[in-house]
């Protein structure tokens, strides 16, 4: 994989198609992922590894072990909150999100979730946050959002993104398809 300058980096995330059109348009204001451009998504491992360890071995590494995950439907129904810093959705369930991350860090332990920060992260798709958004801001679109959900949504891949803080610079490296019945 080619070098991408800056601070480059990767993220498996767990993209929701269903949602983008509802929160799209607030994640244009309050997240700065957004102009990335990364998609409305639920994080499923990052950081994952630097850039330049990404080979074909551990793409086939990552495929092999989220074949074993299968595909599942959740709904985001529920606005919440972490502090004052981060408005998300919250999946229901969350245990299939959970059972991706855990399959990617056995697989790869170097890489423990938010570099082990938070041991047990909480799956959440974020809609804004305070690095670009102001809380009041945040908490109008909470309510905006709150008449908009349920948002049902069918999650079947993974994919490998890898970028910076530069706008426009994530792009996909790797999709990876869960196991289908």
């Amino acid at each position: 994989m080619s070098r991408l300058a800056g601070g480059a980096r990767t993220a498996l995330v767990a993209p929701v198609r269903e949602a983008e059109a509802v929160v799209g348009p607030f994640r244009r204001v309050l997240d700065h992922t957004a102009s990335w451009p990364v998609p409305a998504h639920v994080t499923v491992l990052y950081p994952f590894l630097t850039p330049e360890r990404i080979t074909k071995t551990v793409i086939d590494g990552v495929r092999a072990c989220l074949a074993t995950v299968p595909a599942f439907a959740c709904t985001f129904s529920r606005v919440a909150w972490f502090g004052q810093d981060v408005m998300w959705l919250a999946p229901e369930p969350d245990a299939p999100f959970r059972a991706l991350t855990e399959a990617v860090v056995r697989r790869f332990p170097e890489c423990p979730p938010y570099r082990g920060a938070h041991p047990d992260p909480t799956p959440h798709l974020t809609v804004g946050s305070a690095h670009l958004a102001d809380l009041a801001a945040m908490r109008q679109a909470a309510g905006e959002l709150e008449a908009k959900v349920p948002i049902r949504a069918r999650i079947d891949r993974v994919r490998l993104i890898a970028g910076n803080d530069a706008p426009g610079s994530w792009r996909t490296v790797g999709e990876f398809t869960l196991q289908t019945a």
